[in-house]
């Protein structure tokens, strides 16, 4: 069984990594969901109500497929949170060509720490590609739309965690 490791903040998910998570089971068949803690940042939501976040999206998003995607946290390098979860394949989702540039650097420092573990990197959709969560949690904090970038449980979360 191919079993992939996808790192990233989420916070939140997007329908940008939703996309791209949809793209990764089509290469695994085991997707690892994995939430970086950065004990210098402090995010909007909490590892658990990110995890949640991510559940419910994909519950919405994938549906029968969800027993298939894990959700997991860690704290060390990318690549030894991979290995120490089985995973071969690191997931690394693309929206342009900055993406790209850096994304080919962090693959070349992972290749050369872990050899075994191969990154594939997967385009963003046409709708995705200009989403991203710093965009979404700034916009959603000054009461502007974000539903056409969030699954339905984020935009709720969002609003909640909105200011009267």
């Amino acid at each position: 069984m191919t079993t992939a490791f996808y790192p990233g903040s989420f916070d939140p998910i997007t329908n940008g990594h939703v996309d791209v998570l949809v793209q990764a089971l089509n290469v695994a068949e085991k997707v690892i969901v994995a939430i970086g803690i950065h004990p210098g940042k402090a995010p909007l939501f909490s590892f658990d109500e990110r995890a949640e976040l991510i559940r419910l999206s994909l519950a919405q998003a994938l549906p029968g497929k969800t027993g298939d995607i894990t959700v997991v946290a860690f704290d060390n390098l990318v690549v030894d949170a991979a290995r120490a979860h089985g995973a071969t394949l690191l997931i690394r989702g693309l929206r342009d060509g900055t993406d790209l540039d850096y994304e080919m650097q962090m693959a070349g420092m992972n290749r050369a720490m872990a050899p075994d573990i191969q990154t594939i990197f997967l385009p963003a959709g046409t709708a995705s590609r200009p989403i991203t969560a710093t965009l979404v949690r700034q916009i959603a904090a000054m009461g502007g739309d974000v539903s056409a970038f969030v699954p339905p449980a984020v935009l709720q979360a969002l609003t909640s965690k909105r200011p009267n």
